[in-house]
């Protein structure tokens, strides 16, 4: 069922200016990418459409074509033309979805995880089934043999065979060496999932979502570096420890529909001060 409009608790020239500096960043991947301006306009025009169809449709009403115009802005013609396109396209694609599996097993099972729980040092094959890297992935999946994701992961930097032969996994190398799709993939899915947190902490009273962040502005290049360092490893701790919880967790799960996600991001970021855009200030907790 469709959910009327909320009334937003700002202005449009405020809601303009919130905007402004929120596609600043995506403007700029469309430009470095050659995607030009009429290119972006022609995805919001159908973007448009597709919101107001799915979302903003009169309980018990059929949406027409005449309120979905009256409600975007965008002429008749256009509507009828463009309403029914598909635009949410998967870029979820099978070898990425393997991949994430196949770690988050490897992470979170005790099979494949030593004493202190850390990803263990796998042999290749196990004439005795003990556990594997060729156990580990046929656990996950029998369409693509152990042997090709191996070789796909050394090349990749994923994984490194030690001294004895066995696969090692290098956690700092799972994300900054992925491949285009995943780094896509992770992209859209992540970035998505920021803004639509953070949309409905804007719509709704309280806000449902989790969402805090530190701020510390003018300092040194040096401490800044400093905190990035140790906000990666605790960040990373602490994104294990949900993984192996959730893994344990989900086989006695009964299953449905609902789906959990946890993000962190950690940015340091050079840039003169501009008073009309932010206060100045030292520190920052978001309440």
């Amino acid at each position: 069922m469709s959910k009327p409009r909320a009334k937003l608790p700002f202005s449009e020239e405020t809601l303009q200016a919130m905007l402004i500096r929120v596609l600043r960043p995506l403007v700029k991947l469309a430009l470095a990418s050659g995607f030009n301006f009429t290119a972006f306009t022609t995805v919001l025009r159908r973007l448009y459409i597709e919101v107001a169809e799915k979302e903003f449709a009169l309980p018990n009403k059929q949406q027409t074509d005449s309120r979905i115009s009256l409600l975007t802005g965008i002429h008749r013609k256009d509507v009828n033309r463009l309403r029914g396109l598909a635009l949410d396209p998967s870029f979820l694609t099978v070898g990425v979805s393997q991949t994430s599996r196949i770690l988050a097993r490897w992470l979170a099972d005790p099979l494949y995880c030593d004493a202190e729980d850390r990803p263990s040092a796998l042999p290749r094959t196990s004439s005795d089934g003990s556990p594997s890297f060729e156990s580990l992935v046929s656990d996950i999946t029998k369409d693509v043999h152990p042997r090709s994701i191996l070789d796909e992961w050394l090349d990749r930097g994923i994984v490194v065979l030690d001294e004895n032969g066995r696969v090692q996994l290098d956690l700092s190398s799972i994300v900054p060496n992925a491949g285009d799709d995943a780094r896509r993939h992770y992209f859209t899915r992540n970035l998505r999932d920021h803004v639509q947190a953070s949309v409905m902490n804007l719509m709704n009273e309280p806000p449902p979502y989790f969402e805090r962040a530190v701020h510390y502005d003018g300092m040194s290049p040096a401490l800044a570096a400093r905190l990035d360092e140790l906000a990666r490893q605790e960040s990373m701790t602490l994104l294990l420890k949900l993984n192996k919880i959730a893994h344990q967790a989900i086989k006695d799960d009964a299953g449905g529909n609902s789906r959990w996600i946890a993000g962190l991001y950690v940015m340091t970021e050079e840039r003169e001060t501009d008073p009309a855009a932010e206060t100045a200030s030292k520190q920052e907790i978001d309440e």
